[in-house]
């Protein structure tokens, strides 16, 4: 179905996916009701290869960052959950901020790449942040790794801003969103996987020495694979056509904010993945503790994180299949359910054991590919619903989602660590070994499985209340 060449698409006609075309005159809307286009392979696979190193920056903090504080510089868990909540503050005002002015930027130049170029910088600030100093314990670590932590986040938002905005600039439709976000996923999940085991592998020592090796490492993916990714999405918006934003002259950061909060089925989207991103963050945040604390062994971390992570990478052309069937929205809560059973299911671990924990692990890791997946390529149906009505721009949704995405990065570990503080967890540093509480192991435990089946439960109560989905509709 298209609607005559004059007219903006409709909502419906969106949905549908008759989004514009490459090489067709633009209506006064800056779009075309075309038929969709296709996203090359080659120039597909270019821009998904960011997601390598941004996968880096979601796993390694996320996974390592609360127990590097709390194990190796001897900072107390209220004071690390703090540390890497705090900076996170200023993500909610920063990530807006960008999605506006990349908004501003693909309007008066035709693309978003300038602003990634700064991005690619950010396994610097990762460097840094594990590289404390040998005479900084207590606040003065923290008040080093939280400002680093801030400058990395800031340095994040301008490479992930206008990189997720990518498909929603592109003229394509609900099926091949969802197709761009697979390729999108597989590569992220690579770069998650890869340093979800590759990372506690090389701090197993657990010395500050191997911290700042292991992020030097990691530090130089990141900055290769953000360059390939900004030739990648040139590539992709010259094939697949670029829908440059038609913007207002009232067009304001607080404005963008005021009108994404005002969509009830973005707002109800966005909630929750927020609650969806803490939960999933919480569990890579307690993971160390959980197979130091629980199996005895911090090398089971790489193990555990392999289980979760590795089915990921199969499972994408999964999700695909279960949305063109029963929707993105009804796929997205059979994934939050998987996730929700998972995390109780690990309140038994010591009497499972590790195998048939692991076994969990990969039904969980198969549930994330879906939550991940099927969100994310929920957002630019949003986008267009929106922009149909002429009430928002790409950049300005996508940056309130990765602002909401950074919270939730922060959110999971510093509940994690309010649970260990409120159980007693004592704090040390690298090479010395404590007698924890009981109170605190029955904390550790509890806040890696019933707190997370908790909050998954609210995200599933919020993305009950979506619309948007043609499916569902």
């Amino acid at each position: 179905m298209s609607a005559p060449a004059a007219t903006p698409p409709t909502d419906l006609a969106i949905r549908a996916g008759t989004e514009a075309a490459p090489g067709v005159p633009a209506t006064d809307e800056g779009r075309t009701p075309a038929a969709p286009g296709r996203a090359p392979l080659g120039a597909l696979s270019a821009y998904a290869t960011g997601s390598l190193g941004m996968g880096v920056w979601v796993t390694v903090p996320g996974l390592l960052l609360l127990y590097f504080l709390t194990e190796i510089v001897g900072v107390t868990a209220a004071l690390a959950g703090l540390t890497l909540l705090l900076p996170k503050f200023l993500d909610v005002a920063i990530h807006p901020l960008i999605g506006t002015r990349s908004d501003r930027q693909a309007s008066r130049l035709g693309n978003r790449r300038r602003l990634m170029y700064g991005g690619a910088l950010l396994g610097l600030a990762m460097v840094a942040m594990f590289s404390v100093p040998a005479g900084l314990t207590g606040w003065a670590a923290a008040a080093w790794v939280g400002g680093w932590f801030m400058l990395g986040n800031l340095l994040f938002a301008m490479f992930q801003v206008p990189y997720l905005t990518t498909p929603s600039d592109l003229r394509i439709g609900y099926h091949e969103r969802t197709r761009v976000f697979m390729f999108r996923m597989l590569f992220l999940t690579v770069g998650l996987l890869g340093a979800g085991v590759a990372a506690p592998a090389l701090v197993a020592d657990e010395l500050r020495s191997s911290y700042t090796m292991m992020a030097s490492i990691l530090a130089a993916a990141m900055i290769v694979t953000a360059l390939v990714a900004i030739v990648g999405v040139r590539r992709l918006t010259d094939a697949a056509g670029f829908r440059t934003p038609a913007l207002g002259g009232g067009h304001s950061v607080m404005g963008d904010i005021r009108v994404a909060w005002a969509d009830r089925d973005y707002r109800m989207l966005v909630l929750s993945y927020l609650f969806t991103g803490t939960t999933t963050h919480l569990f890579m945040a307690a993971l160390p503790y959980f197979s130091r604390y629980v199996f005895g062994s911090a090398a089971l971390t790489a193990v555990f994180m392999g289980a979760f992570l590795a089915p990921a990478i199969l499972a994408g052309p999964a999700w695909l299949a279960i949305s063109k069937r029963v929707g993105k929205q009804r796929g997205l809560l059979v994934a939050q359910s998987i996730f929700v059973m998972g995390s109780l299911t690990l309140l038994a671990a010591a009497q499972l054991g590790v195998a048939a924990s692991l076994v969990v692990v990969v039904a969980m890791g198969f549930a994330f590919a879906g939550l991940q997946l099927l969100a994310f390529s929920m957002v630019p149906d949003a986008v267009s619903a929106a922009e149909a009505r002429g009430t928002a721009q790409a950049g300005s949704y996508t940056g309130v989602w990765t602002a909401t995405e950074a919270m939730g990065t922060a959110v999971g570990p510093y509940i994690y660590a309010a649970a260990l503080a409120l159980g007693g967890f004592i704090s040390t540093t690298a090479g010395v070994s404590v007698q924890q509480p009981s109170s605190a192991m029955t904390m550790l435990l509890l806040g890696f499985t019933v707190l997370p089946a908790v909050l998954m439960v609210v995200a599933i109560r919020f993305q009950r209340r979506y619309r948007l989905d043609p499916k569902v509709a």
